[in-house]
């Protein structure tokens, strides 16, 4: 009997007790391992557990009742496009761990302790309904008399995504409906005078805004920091603002958002004294260094909204179709696996452009034997000439390019270079590369003098035409001169070659075809591998690429003449004559 006496006690005592903080429980299940996550995103995760243990003397006040008052707020929300429309909008784990935090860290005074938040996580996780649902808590839920919410970005546009979210979101909520009036790019609770709004990317416009919540969506799409600069001036007049920073990994080292990054690692790694990074937020989800960017166990590391918003099958292809063309690679990276990459876009995976040579243990020499009874069994072929010279000292190329006759066939090149011979050494250590070596090998030839001799290169070429049936050479009119009129002069049909996207765009993308399609044998010469490796591309907004000498981090010149040769050779229609004839021709 008294055992059943004080079963109901135990159960009375057991409903009052708090249901389990979901901030505390992701935080200690990540730095514990039961979550795969990457390093920067369990830093995030020890600094809350550390700063639970420790905050207290640093006048840091854990409000859990706070914390679960915004997780749940966002289950009043519901979903407006997709699979997930009309369904409520259950936080991620993450997702709860980052609102919690946001509103659950409070100064001694009661106030909020963070004012910047900058959230880093790569496409498809949920990062922009999130953010429009913060600003709907920061607009009718936050305890903020005059509440002005505002969402921000480069362009108006790109400001009403996280505007427009948050507008569908009170047309399915029937509670917000009756509290927000809705017009034209306003959002309002008449009876506290607050409103949300996107805001024009216009900075000289942002002046006299009183800010309490400023959402900053894709903050690497910022060109400067102006806007940015002009929405935290903006806070000064309010007790515990919040700019909520949300954005994919950019390229631009020079960007506000890099700085923001780098400033949230280092807040992270606590390698910036605590009290100047006390009110300053930091999450960054992304793969760590080091990790094989093709294995799908490290993908969630980027993506802790895998499985959910983020398919796996999606994400496998566009991963593999990046690892088959190396021109997406970095965009894959960047916006899928949230890694900052460079300015540049690399262009060609030297795994798959060794597949078109020799295995690479093989002998120098025996390469070279090769490349040599090649091109006596090609004597007398048709094929197309692509010339670079270089400015004045550096590296000259001219290489040959022969379509394929018979079916199965692939198409094969043969190069010549050439550099000065005065100062070769010095060259070496310039490029990083070994020049001299090269000349010795007879992969190069080194002419005389410390110039471009372009009176030597001109016989080689005349040599060559002689010994193939040479239909036309493509050239680049910079650098070019008096050994254009010279050869044409000897009878050979020169070509000017443009190098803007034009005339580029479309050979460089069959270029990558073929490299991709093992339909290319280079033969595995040294120095247009190097070439091949250095490549770097631009893009155009038509989604065309071409070769970017300036981007590219050293000497490209075989890759820039092959593309020329193979330009000339799709434009004559070679290639139609032989393996063209049962697909069709390639159109650009």
């Amino acid at each position: 009997m008294a055992r059943t006496r004080k079963a109901p006690a135990r159960s009375a005592r057991k409903s009052t007790r708090a249901p389990p903080c979901a901030v505390e429980a992701y935080a200690r299940a990540v730095v514990a391992g039961e979550v795969v996550a990457g390093r920067l995103v369990k830093l995030a995760c020890q600094r809350h557990l550390d700063d639970l243990a420790g905050g207290k003397a640093r006048r840091l006040v854990w409000d859990g009742a706070a914390a679960r008052h915004a997780i749940e707020f966002f289950g009043h929300l519901r979903h407006s496009t997709g699979e997930w429309a009309n369904r409520p909008f259950d936080l991620q784990p993450w997702q709860a761990f980052v609102i919690g935090s946001l509103f659950g860290w409070k100064r001694a005074d009661g106030l909020r302790r963070f004012r910047t938040a900058y959230v880093e996580v790569a496409r498809k996780n949920g990062k922009s309904v999130m953010l429009a649902g913060t600003a709907l808590y920061a607009l009718v839920a936050d305890g903020e008399p005059g509440s002005h919410v505002y969402a921000a970005a480069t362009t108006r546009d790109q400001a009403r995504i996280v505007f427009g979210e948050a507008e569908r979101m009170v047309e399915a909520s029937p509670p917000l409906r009756a509290r927000v009036t809705r017009t034209v790019n306003n959002l309002a609770v008449l009876a506290t005078s607050s409103w949300f709004r996107p805001l024009s990317a216009d900075a000289s416009k942002m002046d006299g805004l009183n800010i309490h919540f400023a959402a900053v969506d894709e903050v690497h799409e910022h060109p400067g920091p102006e806007i940015v600069q002009k929405l935290n001036t903006a806070t000064g007049a309010r007790r515990q603002p919040l700019i909520f920073e949300i954005t994919t990994a950019g390229h631009d080292r020079h960007s506000v958002c890099w700085q923001h990054h780098e400033f949230s690692v280092k807040a992270l790694e606590g390698s910036i004294p605590a009290e100047t990074t006390e009110s300053w937020f930091a999450y960054i989800a992304t793969i760590d260094p080091g990790d094989d960017w093709t294995d799908p166990a490290v993908w969630i590391k980027a993506n802790p909204s895998l499985g959910v918003t983020v398919k796996v099958e999606d994400l496998k292809r566009q991963v593999d179709e990046a690892r088959e063309m190396p021109a997406q690679q970095n965009a894959i990276r960047r916006l899928r696996l949230n890694e900052w990459t460079e300015q540049v876009t690399r262009w060609l995976d030297m795994g798959v452009w060794d597949e078109g040579g020799p295995p690479k243990v093989t002998a120098p020499a025996a390469v070279k034997a090769e490349m040599d009874a090649l091109a006596e069994r090609l004597e007398g072929r048709p094929c197309y000439g692509g010339l670079d010279l270089a400015r004045v000292n550096d590296l000259s190329a001219f290489v040959l390019l022969f379509p394929p006759v018979d079916p199965g066939e692939r198409w094969t090149t043969l190069c010549r270079f050439w550099v000065p011979e005065e100062d070769i050494l010095r060259r070496a250590r310039r490029d990083r590369v070994p020049y001299d070596l090269w000349r010795d090998q007879g992969w190069l030839v080194a002419t005389p003098g410390n110039t471009t001799d372009f009176a030597f290169i001109e016989q080689e070429i005349l040599d060559l035409a002689g010994t193939f049936d040479l239909r036309e050479i493509a050239f680049d009119r910079t650098f070019a001169g008096e050994i254009v009129q010279n050869l044409q002069d000897e009878g050979l049909t020169l070509v000017e070659f443009g190098q803007g996207f034009l005339s580029m765009a479309a050979p460089t993308a069959e270029l990558e075809r073929l490299i991709v399609s093992r339909a290319l044998w280079h033969g595995g010469h040294p120095v247009l591998r190097w070439n091949a490796s250095n490549v770097a591309v631009r893009q155009d907004p038509a989604g065309n690429i071409k070769p970017d000498k300036e981007r590219s981090t050293e000497r490209i010149d075989g890759i820039s003449a092959l593309i020329n040769a193979l330009g000339r050779a799709m434009v004559r229609g070679e290639a139609e004559r032989s393996v063209y004839e049962e697909r069709g021709f390639l159109v650009f």
